[in-house]
């Protein structure tokens, strides 16, 4: 089976987009110059799978910053056309967490990156993430979209890095799941 992975920034107050899905507020940490590890964690991935929400934010990126196939996991999207240009590097899919890592598992890919709030939260439910890295921005917007949902359980992660940054960035990585 396919391991599900996130890597995500969340506001200290624990949104990870504004009200509307936009995500202006990280911008200036963007631009800061420093590396906050995106580059390693992507090359260990195989493929993307985000949620509509991320979706409709990613779509406007320009250029397309995704090399990875991407599957969109939305009920109302799948059967949509893919936009132009996008073709075989985007997909629409209704499947459940399991039945997307499973697709994915099929094609060949071993790990994916999970992203979006409501994604993660349901690959959390189905105990289909490994690990987290989960970058904590020095900023409360106060509202927004939470980066987790409720859980039918407590979940254990096991810590496994800490590192900040001279902009105020905290991130910590952990292994889901309790110490073997």
């Amino acid at each position: 089976m396919t391991s599900g992975h996130v890597f995500i920034a969340a506001s200290l107050d624990g949104y990870i987009a504004r009200e509307d899905g936009a995500i202006d507020w990280l911008e200036r940490f963007g631009e800061t110059g420093e590396d906050h590890g995106y580059a390693r964690f992507i090359s260990g991935m195989d493929a993307i799978v985000m949620g509509r929400g991320t979706w409709e934010t990613a779509r406007h990126f320009e250029p397309w910053p995704y090399a990875l196939p991407v599957l969109v996991l939305s009920q109302r999207l799948a059967g949509s056309p893919v936009p132009a240009g996008l073709e075989g590097r985007v997909r629409f899919s209704d499947a459940s967490p399991a039945g997307a890592m499973a697709l994915l598992a099929a094609e060949g890919h071993a790990r994916a990156y999970v992203d979006g709030g409501q994604l993660i939260t349901a690959f959390l439910r189905a105990g289909l993430i490994a690990g987290m890295t989960v970058t904590l921005v020095p900023l409360l917007l106060g509202s927004g979209r939470r980066l987790f949902g409720a859980l039918p359980a407590d979940l254990a992660l096991r810590h496994e890095e800490t590192r900040t940054f001279g902009s105020g960035l905290v991130q910590l990585r952990y292994r889901v799941g309790p110490e073997p």
